[in-house]
């Protein structure tokens, strides 16, 4: 009903987005609410930020080389992205809450912008594919240790965070929805899933972003037994595993909309 939900779009604009002015809600009810959520769901529809026209206002932007200069940076993407694409900037910023990293880690701003980027690409698709580019995301794979996942010295930090705060929670009621087994397995599954030139680009906060490097002589390609299957499995084998369990629906939805209040 053109024109007469008004106050239905504003609450939709504050749930999915970061609000409306009253300009901007008058133009949003003569194409309706319906129209509206398509428009949200459908970000690539509208134009991208114009990053030439930042530089004019914020000169020194792509040469700053210091974690100051990368938060400013993200501030003024937000906000030029909030105001045409505000459902793809809000689940960006929420799936940055969910797959917590940072700058403290970290220490190098474009490789937390891409991460960033990466949550704005793939935050309204498929979560078995943001999954699979989070595990191969070189802010992810350093901030949890997974360049010092080997065959023969596993870490299992990536393993753990992936099915007990990324995907499928310790479970409720004393059930647990995964064991230590298939924490390792995990871990040995993601093993050679590194970082290319991470011992250079952080000094002093490095001009180009990390990349993602597989080292198949790194990779443990025994037998691995994970959530009742078994199998050569690699990362992506673990990930498809996950996501055909029902658990980590519960995990994220109260999350979701707690973040949209």
């Amino acid at each position: 009903m053109p024109g007469t939900d008004t106050p239905l779009l504003a609450h939709l604009l504050r749930r999915a987005g970061f609000g409306a002015t009253f300009q901007e809600l008058d133009q949003y009810s003569q194409v309706g609410y319906e129209a509206v959520v398509e428009d949200l769901l459908h970000p690539e529809q509208q134009p991208p930020i114009e990053e030439d026209v930042l530089e004019r206002y914020y000169i020194d932007w792509k040469e700053s080389r210091n974690i100051e200069g990368a938060l400013t940076e993200s501030v003024y993407r937000m906000n030029s992205y909030a105001g045409k694409r505000p459902l793809q900037e809000k689940i960006a910023l929420f799936w940055h809450q969910v797959f917590a990293t940072g700058l403290a880690k970290v220490l190098h701003e474009k490789t937390m912008l891409n991460q960033i980027d990466l949550f704005r690409q793939h935050g309204l698709g498929n979560f078995r594919d943001l999954l699979v580019h989070l595990a191969k995301d070189p802010a992810m794979i350093f901030w949890l240790d997974n360049n010092f996942n080997h065959k023969d010295a596993l870490n299992e930090n990536w393993g753990r965070e992936l099915l007990e705060l990324f995907s499928m929670g310790v479970g409720m009621d004393g059930r647990e929805n995964y064991s230590e087994e298939d924490v390792k397995s995990a871990a040995r599954a993601f093993t050679g899933w590194t970082i290319d030139d991470d011992n250079v680009a952080s000094i002093p906060f490095g001009k180009t972003p990390w990349l993602f490097r597989y080292e198949p002589d790194q990779h443990d390609e025994g037998e691995k037994t994970f959530m009742g299957h078994t199998g050569n499995f690699n990362g992506e084998d673990i990930i498809d595993i996950i996501v055909k369990k029902t658990c980590h629906c519960t995990v994220f939805c109260p999350d979701t909309y707690i973040t949209s209040l």
